[in-house]
């Protein structure tokens, strides 16, 4: 109980800092302002930052963004945000594959199967629902057995023989009874031989949904390969991270034959990068490279392969880069020109970060303004548990929410007034009510100790 009464004394007083050292902020001293809009039950209320607001703020950390009421007052706030150093409980897991066959000339339908499971679901026979003649059959697809996983799946990993080179095109669905099936989209892989070179994409995107079978059919060609791997991994679900947000495009400089740089608006934590390829038939081996500033050296980020070509009459597309979350401002890629290269002209590129949540407890009257763009504003955010005394994850998702209403408004910072000599009695108001709140706290932790325990 003790316990329990200090560490709420403890987040007032943490509360009443925060906002006392953003007392004197107000909405002049912000280069942005964006009316807000809010829903549902408060006092709390949280916001997804759209990325084309959070790209005028002056600090990487967001230590400058406020948000204050209709009389110009900040108000407590917290930040739900992801670094390069978050760590979430991924794991990697082998999965069992089993065929799906069909005849040759039946390739329109889903091939049919009769299925024998073990108790637990876990797969341990797929056969096809009706004799197929030999030389007739033809393999269409893999069903893979996920029962094992309780996370939700995030990528796929696949091998298969080294018989079947080129790019292959398949459909994924997912099912927890193999009776309803639920379309995850389609998956790409590759393996090309590229100027004496071997060059692979062997990793495909899954939505982040729980699903116990994966049913994979091969679109093009229309016959799979031998797997000869197949893994998947998952996420657990508190250790999920928020949603990518993507930039608009960016223009880019070319350096050199091959080589193309892009300016970002700010330091940001990049974990995706597309590259617009508009000239059709395409294909580039790339290395992307990035780094914080001009006075820095390159470090490599990523590479793979990029493309975009037409086959059986529709494009094929793979355009994107995998980051691991590093804080850049500056990105270089560099292509093979012996594949044709991407052109004189730098394409245009997207990044993408992770989303970045504000949560603020509503005081006073509204309507609220988000406000950022100032370089030396010193950070007022709040930890989660400390703005919501009752925090939880599931009670993050019950909370109100705001939304950016209109435009962005973007005016200069007013300049700072140098205050008149004289005693600032605002100032030492404040500071004379947190010391006599921390004199209060010790009086009353100093009769806690010296009171004798009560007698069971």
């Amino acid at each position: 109980m003790n316990q329990k009464l200090n560490l709420g004394w403890l987040g007032v007083i943490a509360m009443g800092m925060a906002l006392s050292a953003g007392a004197q902020d107000k909405p002049e001293d912000f280069a942005t302002r964006v009316a807000l809009s809010v829903s549902g039950e408060g006092p709390w209320y949280r916001l997804q930052l759209p990325l084309t607001v959070q790209l005028n703020a002056r600090q990487t950390d967001l230590g400058d963004v406020r948000v204050f009421n209709a009389a110009g007052q900040p108000q407590a706030y917290a930040l739900a945000r992801e670094t390069a150093a978050t760590e979430d409980n991924r794991s990697l897991t082998d999965v069992k594959w089993f065929p799906l066959y069909d005849s040759a000339d039946d390739t329109e339908r889903v091939p049919g199967v009769r299925v024998q499971s073990s108790a637990n679901g876990t797969l341990v026979e797929v056969q096809p629902s009706r004799q197929l003649e030999p030389g007739e059959e033809v393999l269409r697809g893999w069903l893979l057995d996920a029962s094992a996983i309780k996370a939700p799946l995030q990528r796929l990993l696949l091998d298969w023989t080294s018989e079947r080179d080129g790019f292959q095109l398949f459909t994924i669905e997912a099912s927890d009874d193999m009776q309803n099936w639920q379309s995850w989209g389609e998956g790409q892989v590759a393996r090309l031989t590229f100027a004496d070179e071997r060059v692979e994409q062997h990793e495909v995107g899954l939505p982040g949904q729980a699903a116990r079978y994966l049913r994979l059919l091969w679109n093009t060609p229309q016959s799979a390969p031998i797997l000869t791997s197949a893994q998947v991994q998952s996420a657990s679900p508190r250790s999920l991270p928020l949603p990518l947000v993507w930039s608009q495009a960016l223009a880019g400089d070319s350096v050199k034959a091959g080589e193309y740089t892009w300016q970002l608006p700010m330091g940001m934590n990049v974990e995706r990068v597309q590259v617009v390829l508009d000239q059709p038939n395409s294909l580039a081996p790339a290395t992307l490279a990035g780094r914080r500033d001009s006075s820095l050296p390159w470090q490599q980020l990523s590479s793979g392969l990029l493309y975009r070509l037409t086959q059986s009459g529709q494009d094929v597309v793979q355009n994107e880069l995998q980051l691991y979350g590093q804080t850049v401002q500056q990105l270089k890629l560099t292509v093979d020109e012996r594949g044709g290269g991407l052109g004189a002209q730098a394409p245009a590129l997207k990044f993408a970060v992770r989303a970045t949540q504000l949560v603020f407890l509503a005081r006073g009257p509204g309507p609220y303004t988000l406000a950022l763009g100032n370089a030396t504003a010193k950070a007022a955010n709040l930890p989660l548990s400390t703005l919501i005394p009752d925090y939880s994850p599931a009670k993050l998702a019950t909370l109100g929410r705001a939304s950016v209403d209109g435009a962005v408004v973007v005016a200069p910072v007013a300049a700072t007034v140098p205050a008149p000599a004289g005693t600032d009695w605002k100032r030492f108001g404040l500071w004379a009510v947190l010391l006599l709140s921390v004199l209060f706290l010790a009086a009353m932790a100093f009769s806690l100790l010296r009171k004798p325990p009560a007698k069971s």
